[in-house]
C-alpha cells in the first residue's frame, strides 16, 4: 500500500516576475485591489514577502506591473498591437476600444489604479500607436488624431473616468438624500436622477459608467470624428 510519504515530492514552480504579476490580478480580480498587498500577495504564492521584492521593487512597481499584464490581455484579444490592412477606420476603432472595455469588466479594478499611473509601458504605448495609427491610416491628419485622442480619453482603453463616483453604497445613498433635499434648487438633475437606469453590475464600471452609456459616448465621439474628418 503506497502512503503519502512513499509519493515523490512535487517539484515547486520557482517564482518569477510574471507569476507574481498573475496572483496578483488574480487577487484584485477576487477581493478587490485593496487586498493586494505585498504580505497577502506572498501568502497566496506561499512564500515570504521579502522574496516578492526580486521581482517588483515596491507596490507601485507591482500596480504598474498589474498594468501591463491586463493591456497584455487587450493585445491577445486584438489579435496583436498592428494596424490592420484594408481597413474601415470607424469600426475597427470601435471594436478595438470595445474589446477592451470587456477586458476591463473582467478586472473591474484596473481603471482605478489606471487612473493613477505617471507612466506608460512599452506595451501601452504601443496599444495608443495601433489607435492613432488606425485614424492615420484611415485618412486622419496627425492634428485631427491628436484632437482625437484627447476627446476619446479613457475611453480608449474600454472606460469612462467619472466626474463623479461615490466610493461605496453609503456614500452614494447620501449623495441621493443631499439632492433630495435640494430638489426644488436643482430640479432637472434630481428629474434625470429619478428616471434614468442603470445595467446590473456585471456590465458596470463606474456610478454611470455602464454599458449603454459608455457606448452613447463612444458613437457619439466617432461620428463627431467622422464628420470632422469629411
Amino acid at each position: 500500500m503506497t502512503t503519502d510519504t512513499d509519493r515523490p515530492a512535487q517539484p515547486r514552480i520557482p517564482l518569477s516576475r510574471d507569476r507574481v504579476l498573475q496572483a496578483a490580478v488574480r487577487l484584485a480580480d477576487d477581493s478587490g485591489i485593496d487586498a493586494v498587498t505585498m504580505r497577502r500577495l506572498a501568502s497566496e504564492l506561499g512564500v515570504e514577502a521579502m522574496s516578492l521584492y526580486y521581482h517588483v521593487a515596491s507596490k507601485e512597481e507591482l500596480f504598474d506591473g498589474m498594468v501591463d499584464m491586463v493591456v497584455a490581455e487587450i493585445e491577445e484579444r486584438c489579435g496583436g498591437f498592428s494596424v490592420p490592412g484594408d481597413l474601415d477606420w470607424k469600426s475597427a476603432l470601435r471594436k478595438r476600444i470595445l474589446t477592451a472595455r470587456q477586458v476591463m469588466l473582467r478586472h473591474p479594478w484596473a481603471p482605478g489604479v489606471l487612473e493613477t499611473r505617471t507612466t506608460m509601458s512599452p506595451r501601452m504605448v504601443l496599444y495608443f500607436d495601433t489607435v492613432l495609427g488606425i485614424m492615420v491610416e484611415g485618412g486622419f491628419s496627425f492634428d485631427l488624431g491628436h484632437h482625437a485622442m484627447h476627446a476619446l480619453g479613457s475611453r480608449v482603453l474600454g472606460f469612462n473616468q467619472e466626474l463623479f463616483a461615490p466610493d461605496s453604497d453609503t456614500q452614494e445613498d447620501q449623495a441621493d438624500e443631499m439632492l433630495a433635499q435640494m430638489a426644488e434648487r436643482v430640479p432637472y438633475i434630481v428629474g434625470m436622477m429619478q428616471e434614468i437606469v442603470h445595467d446590473g453590475p456585471e456590465e458596470t464600471l463606474g456610478w454611470c459608467d455602464d454599458q449603454t452609456e459608455f457606448e452613447f459616448s463612444l458613437d457619439l465621439l466617432l461620428d463627431g470624428l467622422e464628420q470632422r474628418l469629411g
